[in-house]
């Protein structure tokens, strides 16, 4: 177990993402996806194993709840600075979003 201290280190945000292409040099089929957390942090970067349940057009302009506080890694050539967050479901990873539109870089709490 984890104790709360440690849990409220975990900085998630939600952002919009702008855009999404395949990461052709990803070891399992990823998109290298682009997302807008507002004026405070940006666009940042991920590379994220959601190409089961998604198309680059379907995740264009859809708001994702990241992990933003990970040091960055390199998956294939991409950059990966933030986390994607989702259910790992039967069908494949089906991503966390807000039930209502929400300001690009709030927080989760």
């Amino acid at each position: 177990m984890i104790t709360v201290e440690e849990f409220d280190k975990v900085e998630v945000r939600v952002g919009t993402v702008v855009s999404a292409r395949i990461n052709k040099k990803a070891r399992k089929s990823a998109y290298v996806v682009a997302i807008d957390f507002g004026e405070e942090l940006g666009v940042r970067t991920s590379s994220a194993q959601i190409t089961d349940c998604y198309t680059p057009e379907d995740l264009v302009g859809r708001q994702v709840v990241c992990c933003v506080n990970l040091p960055p890694m390199y998956i294939g050539s991409a950059k990966s600075e933030v986390r994607i967050l989702g259910a790992d479901a039967a069908q494949g990873v089906v991503l966390l979003q807000p039930q209502q539109p929400v300001a690009n870089g709030d927080k989760i709490f």
